[in-house]
């Protein structure tokens, strides 16, 4: 399967969980709103919906696939039996140690709720509901990192619909069969998403299980050099895979001192995350297993050109996302989110904050992809480290900024993150010889910026004329920005011939 019709397919399915994912946040604002109940609810469901997010996208990949991909097949099922019985044990010990400690978790979580003791309890609570899931995720990581390497995409693509699709239902049910308080509903969606994710967990493992290949060998775990570097190498991978993700949890800790600064600015990521999780799935799953295998081959011009190819079509994507969501924010919070218990005042609130993170996006994005040369050979510290500078940016950044504009100033502060992340990720390929923009990289480049620009200014025009107000308009406003992007494409060459002979 070539590289973008492997793309396509992990593409598709991140598009699908990402609508409904838009679904299920609508039904959250419809339902929770962006009040006390709400800034609980999401701060507790803000560790494993980090958790899940990171290891959805591949988080677990870097680590994973360049050590197996060295393996015979025999040896990486052996290998691959023994991280998963690993990684079972450790994280049924920290879920044990986090229900036990769910208090002092969440105040790290929130601690500006250390005054508001009823809101505090309750976070307390839905993260110990809530908490279990990170043990199934992360397994359906490792599971489905397996079956990437093998070049079968489809069961991880679509297994992560289950988190979604059950709480939705959970959701419809919630609202229209019984009527519960605020808190009651949080509840239940608590431990519905627990159980969903264990569903996830299942598909992935029938998986495995399908097919001619045995690509998984379960034993006595034997600890050896191989498996104990793999494992040590596991938590830098995921602290490097989840820049963008930790960037927004450090802000949520800073919002947690504003009313409402929680919810304003996780509805906002919520919307961010569906061009940069398709870009992120896209990276880790597809991308990364091409980059670690012409790396192992010593075929670093190829290395060099498929980055570059791969940054193209990322920037290609998250250029004109990000120019439509700072000129339509206002629009789509009003039309995705303000209903039942989400107000006019959580609408404005919500729109700064996604348009102060849309700026942030095409260097999410950059970041992303960069990021994956130096997975594929195994430089997590200098990925870490990159990763930790964007988060002491982050926060810096979204003190100072949030001083002046609140939670808005706070989403500033992590696209400043974001910015500062994809800065060291060039320069540290820069360092090791890995970054040489092209003619061919820098010509796509001003071209995609072109483009963007002149759907920008269409949609900007046509707001001024008819600003949209039902979900209708808004999706004829989006479709009509699609196609004037694409027309420009077309013309300019920054999309030609070949990249659609290529689908094929």
């Amino acid at each position: 399967m070539s590289l973008i019709r492997s793309s396509l397919l992990v593409g598709f399915g991140s598009i699908a969980s990402r609508i409904l994912g838009f679904v299920r946040d609508m039904l959250f604002a419809q339902a929770l709103g962006a009040g006390p109940v709400a800034d609980a609810f999401l701060t507790a469901f803000r560790l494993p919906n980090l958790v899940r997010r990171i290891v959805g996208e591949g988080g677990l990949n870097p680590a994973l696939v360049p050590h197996l991909s060295r393996l015979n097949p025999d040896e990486a099922a052996s290998m691959a039996g023994d991280v998963i019985s690993f990684f079972a044990m450790v994280l049924l010990g920290l879920t044990a140690v986090v229900e036990i400690a769910a208090g002092l978790v969440a105040l790290l979580l929130a601690p500006g709720l250390h005054d508001d003791g009823q809101t505090l309890t309750l976070v307390t609570l839905y993260t110990r509901l809530s908490f279990p899931i990170v043990v199934a995720v992360t397994l359906s990581s490792v599971a489905a990192a397996i079956l990437n390497m093998r070049g079968r995409y489809g069961a991880t693509a679509f297994a992560p619909l289950a988190v979604n699709v059950g709480l939705i239902l959970t959701l419809v049910a919630l609202e229209t069969v019984v009527a519960l308080p605020l808190d009651r509903k949080a509840a239940w969606l608590s431990s519905i998403s627990c159980l969903a994710g264990f569903i996830q967990l299942f598909i992935v493992l029938a998986a495995l299980r399908q097919g001619g290949e045995k690509l998984v060998q379960f034993r006595k775990p034997h600890w050896s050099p191989g498996l104990k570097s793999l494992l040590l190498a596991g938590f830098p991978a995921l602290v490097a895979s989840g820049a963008a993700q930790l960037f927004i949890l450090v802000g949520t800790q800073v919002a947690s001192f504003w009313p409402s600064g929680i919810s304003w600015l996780y509805y906002a990521e919520r919307v961010m995350q569906l061009p940069l999780g398709l870009i992120a799935a896209v990276g880790s799953s597809v991308l990364l297993p091409q980059l670690a295998k012409h790396h192992h081959a010593g075929e670093t011009t190829v290395v060099i050109a498929a980055q570059h190819r791969a940054l193209e079509v990322a920037l290609l994507l998250a250029l004109p996302a990000s120019a439509a969501l700072l000129i339509l924010s206002f629009p789509i919070t009003h039309v995705l989110f303000e209903r039942g218990a989400f107000l006019p005042s959580d609408t404005r609130g919500t729109a700064l904050a996604l348009a102060s993170l849309s700026l942030g996006l095409p260097f999410a994005t950059a970041g992303k992809v960069l990021s994956q040369t130096l997975f594929a050979r195994g430089a997590l510290r200098l990925t870490m480290a990159g990763t930790l500078l964007g988060i002491l940016v982050t926060l810096i950044g979204g003190v100072l900024l949030a001083l002046r504009w609140g939670p808005a100033g706070i989403a500033l502060g992590v696209s400043l993150g974001c910015f500062a992340h994809a800065a060291a990720m060039a320069w540290m390929l820069q360092q090791i010889g890995l970054w040489h923009p092209d003619g061919r990289f820098m010509s796509r480049l001003t071209r995609i910026a072109l483009c963007t620009a002149l759907m920008g200014l269409g949609l900007w025009g046509a707001q001024q004329m008819l600003a949209p107000t039902n979900s209708l308009s808004l999706a004829a406003f989006c479709l009509g920005g699609l196609a004037l992007y694409a027309l420009g494409a077309w013309l300019t060459g920054a999309v030609t011939r070949d990249d659609v002979a290529s689908l094929r």
